[in-house]
């Protein structure tokens, strides 16, 4: 079956603007670029616009009526979840990893505001009972007469992936026309998986010369080059692309989560200042700081050869900067 052929239901504001990153790709001794993926639009944006555009096109083929998902506070996919509940007339379900706040910042504003019935898990007992916790929603709802639809963490699945395997044919047509090549290497910021599953598939369709980097935001049970490796060969499957991954053929940079997924780190902080007062470009301290402060530093390292032509998939997240303004601010 065809990317094309594959139910999809249109969410973002598509294409979103490739723009250039002069000064800071002067400074690295690069040719740098943005995806601005942070500008898809729907429900406050950001990369997981893409993912539920397939996702949402499955469930409500299924008649869902109650849509279950899990993340940290400060979830961008949870909050993109519950927009899209709002949109297709669903109940959306945040089950997610955090005490209870005493006051709703950022995205868990946004997830109020988009109507989330949302449950806060104990952080030390997330990963023992969030299983059991959707479940058990899930089961509520159907109880109910009500179809419920358990959607993974980051909407990191095969069928999800297909999102970037969209934005990758997307990019490679804004390139054509734009008269420039392929860039050498695409980097962005790793949680789930899914987008850099999308990535590693698309660049095979679409650039096969370029090569995709990520940068790990959070730690994983399973490493992250085998989940991803698994994820782009369901997800090829579904388009009969006919070739699969293994660990050695994905490329993640794990030195850049900081003490933990969520927390921001000091490598992160400052890339989120160097941009923002040298490019004007927002970044966020839970995904796309970290991940550009690891892009810079592998460049530094030489991990990526100077004069390379490097395009930084932006992946939104900017409601995560409001919680986080005492330690952005310090200094």
């Amino acid at each position: 079956m065809s990317l094309e052929a594959i139910p999809r239901l249109p969410l973002g504001f598509l294409p979103t603007p490739v723009e250039p990153l002069d000064k800071l790709g002067s400074a690295l001794g690069i040719n740098l670029s943005v995806k601005r993926d942070d500008f898809t639009g729907f429900g406050g944006g950001g990369n997981k616009v893409r993912k539920l555009e397939f996702l949402m096109a499955d469930a409500v083929s299924l008649g869902t009526k109650v849509l279950i998902t899990t993340g940290g506070h400060q979830s961008n996919h949870a909050r993109m979840v519950a927009a899209a509940a709002s949109r297709f007339d669903m109940k959306a379900v945040l089950v997610l990893r955090g005490n209870t706040p005493s006051n709703y910042q950022g995205n868990l504003l946004l997830d109020r505001l988009f109507g989330a019935t949302i449950e806060f898990l104990d952080p030390d007992a997330y990963f023992a009972e969030i299983g059991p916790r959707m479940q058990g929603h899930a089961d509520a709802a159907l109880a109910r007469g009500e179809t419920p639809y358990i959607m993974p963490v980051g909407g990191a699945t095969p069928l999800g992936a297909l999102g970037y395997v969209q934005a990758v044919k997307e990019m490679a047509e804004q390139y054509q026309r734009a008269g420039r090549r392929a860039p050498d290497v695409i980097a962005t910021a790793v949680g789930s998986g899914g987008t850099l599953a999308g990535l590693v598939i698309g660049t095979h369709i679409y650039w096969p010369q370029t090569r995709v980097v990520g940068i790990a935001v959070s730690g994983s049970a399973v490493p992250f080059t085998e989940r991803c490796a698994v994820m782009a060969t369901a997800g090829g499957e579904l388009i009969d692309v006919g070739r699969k991954w293994s660990a050695d053929d994905i490329w993640i940079e794990t030195d850049y989560v900081g003490s933990a997924y969520g927390v921001p780190s000091p490598q992160g902080n400052a890339a989120i200042g160097e941009l923002a007062s040298t490019e004007a470009l927002l970044l966020d301290p839970v995904y796309t700081g970290k991940g550009m402060a690891g892009l810079m530093d592998i460049v530094r390292k030489g991990k990526i050869a100077p004069g390379s032509d490097v395009l930084f998939l932006h992946t939104g997240g900017s409601p995560a900067l409001y919680p986080f303004a005492n330690i952005l601010t310090e200094g």
